[in-house]
């Protein structure tokens, strides 16, 4: 009685045999990196430092140049919604937040939005991320619009400009349009209140 087939024939070449073992090496790799990944994220919480405070190379230095354009059919009490540039960003503490209507987390972080939407003395502006124009007015007309200003990113080139990880994140910008601070992920209550706020509130004592 013969032996049922494995797919891999010992009576095949070595060449051929090399070729066949290096496929579930590759069925692994993605399982590889996730522990990895993984295993960093749990040793940077063992060592007391936050996953979310990744480098960002634009801090303390020129917001990029970029325009903007509204995204279509927004407004706010009769009056359309602008897109916004670089320009925008100068002369007032500015908090850019990208955002888009597919994405869960801006959904949860959108009540602290709206609360700092509130703040007196900053513009919050928000860059519209790879979202459809009607999406993002369903999405803003059922949970409100907490922006002043909100820029269509269609292809998300400028989010790449800004080094966007991923939506949410939040730039916080100064009088002289220098990105000062960048929050990665949702805002939480507890991270808006003890991390957020707080560095917002040191940026604008520095630029009254």
């Amino acid at each position: 009685m013969e032996a049922p087939e494995t797919g891999l024939d010992p009576d095949k070449t070595s060449e051929g045999t090399a070729g066949k073992r290096g496929f579930p090496v590759l069925v692994l790799l993605p399982l590889v990196v996730f522990m990895a990944l993984a295993g960093l994220f749990m040793f940077q919480l063992l060592m007391g430092n936050d996953p979310q405070k990744i480098p960002s190379a634009l801090i303390d230095k020129p917001a990029p140049e970029f325009s903007l354009a509204a995204v279509e059919g927004i407004s706010s009490e009769g009056a359309p919604v602008l897109g916004f540039s670089r320009d925008d960003l100068l002369g007032k503490v500015s908090v850019v937040n990208v955002f888009a209507s597919w994405c869960v987390p801006c959904r949860q972080e959108h009540p602290l939005l709206e609360d700092l939407a509130k703040v007196d003395g900053i513009q919050l502006l928000g860059i519209n991320y790879k979202d459809k124009p009607e999406n993002a007015r369903r999405f803003l007309g059922s949970l409100g619009n907490p922006y002043s200003r909100i820029g269509a990113d269609p292809a998300g080139r400028t989010a790449i400009e800004w080094g966007v990880y991923g939506v949410p994140e939040t730039f916080v910008i100064d009088r002289q349009g220098t990105i000062r601070y960048k929050f990665i992920g949702p805002l939480s209550p507890a991270s808006y209140q003890e991390v957020f706020l707080p560095e917002l509130s040191k940026i604008m004592a520095e630029n009254r």
